[in-house]
């Protein structure tokens, strides 16, 4: 389980969890909870020696009394996780509390099965909307990489319905994130026959890096020698931010928007009891050819703007560069098309000089 299972697990939870009032928590059962959560920590955690500079600062804040006046279970995650982000600068790194007691469970809290096909389901894997706007222009509003057996004839139908457009927007502004699998998916569509390094993810517990590339087959034809535009905003988190950092390292995409949030460590959640959650990332992202990713820093635009703004400036772009791809030659069939890109563009430059 990654990310995506986790991030949308919690919040899911955080939806339809009865208002229950937060158990008061004494010192014993704090003290149980970092001492479990601690050595989940070393267990687990990608980076040992950051995991030890995290038990060595909780025990001096528990020696010294900083959790004394700490009675509910919400506060006491909140605090544990600023703590822990304070040491780490990971973002991933998190505490979860949920007042509804939960029945006893394997050590890894999974979702059930139920649950992915009923909620994930319903929110067709993320995928918000798919459109073709004035002047031929592809657009993609999705907000979750979902895993790729479950979303994979998605983001296959949709890249398809987009595959005669002139060029497209991906709107990443809020989406949080997910599986490797489908962001390798995704990006074959923008890359010929031949495999392209992606990414790879260093994984503790094995001990070994395991490398993402694109496939040689995809479904449909392929979205190659158009442009692509990136939508991103401080929403924009994890596999969101490979996939944007992907398609930038490799030169494929433009991208415009806010820095994104900055978390590229990928994990799982593990219980701590029938209260207590810990997300711990368990790997690191490592680009080939940057050799680094975007932990803490996020990922830059190449044009930084408001992301409430970012759709028109993409949009106007777009229209832009196939213009300029057009020249001043156009074929007879491009004719009736050159005119609707030159009335779109009109409009939007005039809605943006008045607002």
């Amino acid at each position: 389980m990654h990310d995506i299972t986790a991030n949308l697990h919690m919040s899911e939870k955080k939806e339809t969890e009865m208002d229950i009032a937060n158990t008061l928590l004494d010192a014993t059962t704090r003290s149980e909870i970092i001492e479990i959560l601690l050595s989940k920590l070393r267990e687990n955690y990608v980076f040992p020696n950051a995991a030890e500079e995290m038990e060595e600062s909780m025990r001096r804040r528990l020696s010294g009394g900083e959790y004394n006046d700490i009675t509910t279970g919400e506060a006491f995650a909140e605090t544990l996780t600023v703590h822990l982000q304070e040491i780490s600068k990971d973002k991933h790194l998190q505490v979860f509390y949920s007042s509804a007691q939960e029945p006893a469970k394997k050590d890894v809290a999974t979702p059930s099965e139920t649950y992915r096909n009923s909620l994930w389901l319903l929110k067709n894997y993320g995928f918000e909307k798919v459109e073709r706007l004035p002047g031929n222009i592809g657009y993609l509003d999705f907000r979750a990489f979902y895993p790729v057996e479950l979303a994979g004839e998605v983001a296959i139908a949709a890249l398809n319905f987009l595959a005669n457009t002139t060029a497209l927007i991906i709107d990443l502004r809020k989406n949080h994130g997910g599986e490797p699998a489908l962001v390798a998916l995704m990006c074959s569509y923008f890359f010929d026959s031949e495999p392209v390094h992606l990414n790879s993810i260093y994984w503790r517990a094995s001990n070994r890096t395991q490398q993402f590339w694109t496939l040689p087959y995809v479904p449909g034809r392929r979205y190659l020698n158009k442009p692509v535009y990136v939508l991103t905003s401080h929403e924009t988190f994890s596999g969101a931010e490979e996939f944007t950092y992907n398609l930038k390292s490799l030169k494929r995409a433009t991208i415009i928007g806010e820095i994104t949030g900055g978390g590229a460590h990928p994990g799982d959640i593990y219980t701590i009891n029938a209260h207590f959650t810990i997300f711990i990332p368990t790997g690191r992202a490592i680009n080939p050819i940057t050799g680094s990713n975007w932990e803490g820093t996020g990922v830059i635009p190449d044009i930084e703007v408001l992301q409430e703004e970012a759709l028109k400036v993409a949009h106007v772009m777009a229209l832009k560069k196939v213009l300029e791809d057009i020249g001043d030659m156009p074929t007879q069939a491009q004719e009736f098309f050159v005119q609707e890109l030159q009335e779109t563009l009109a409009r939007l430059e005039r809605a943006n000089h008045e607002a």
